[in-house]
């Protein structure tokens, strides 16, 4: 088993886990945080911080589990200490359209994912935490509790929040 042989000390094992693990630890803080660089920080600092806690790791989860919540905890760690005030300008642009995609529809999909970006980022860190997990990462509700650290009726409160104020949020692009 890769955990342990790394929780004895195998840089190796350890590496692996990490090569295993970083690509879905860099894909959820870059959604939490919305900027690259922060996420790459994020994980960067998650990955250490399991290194050194590996000792107190019990297997009761999945390791993959357990970074979950040990990233998502450093993601909303880096969003309350953010100022609140945060640019638009500063939300990371969506990826180019498809080239046989016609120039309005391509300007009003631009538009409507700027519109949704902008209403994750007026979710409270919790909510917006709990709604990825869900709604892109695909998690139960139960491995959410887990990520988060909350009881899973928290984590149903808070992706019903989340999802009526996306609903809201979004109600002009229908």
């Amino acid at each position: 088993m890769l955990v342990a042989r790394a929780s004895e000390g195998d840089d190796l094992a350890f590496e692996v886990l990490v090569r295993r693990h970083s690509d879905a630890m860099l894909r959820l803080a870059a959604r939490l945080l919305g900027s690259g660089v922060e996420a790459e920080d994020a994980v960067q600092e998650s990955f250490v911080s399991a290194w050194r806690r590996l000792p107190e790791f019990r297997g009761e989860a999945a390791f993959g589990s357990w970074m979950y919540r040990i990233v998502t905890n450093r993601c909303l760690n880096f969003l309350r200490a953010r100022r609140p005030d945060r640019p638009l300008d500063s939300v990371p642009e969506p990826t180019a359209p498809d080239h046989q995609v016609s120039p309005p529809r391509a300007a009003e999909a631009s538009d409507s994912v700027r519109a949704l970006v902008a209403a994750l980022q007026r979710l409270t860190p919790e909510q917006r935490a709990c709604w990825v997990l869900r709604e892109l990462h695909e998690m139960a509700y139960e491995e959410i509790a887990i990520a988060v650290g909350i009881g899973e009726t928290a984590v149903r409160g808070r992706i019903f929040r989340a999802r009526r104020s996306l609903t809201e949020a979004m109600d002009a692009w229908h």
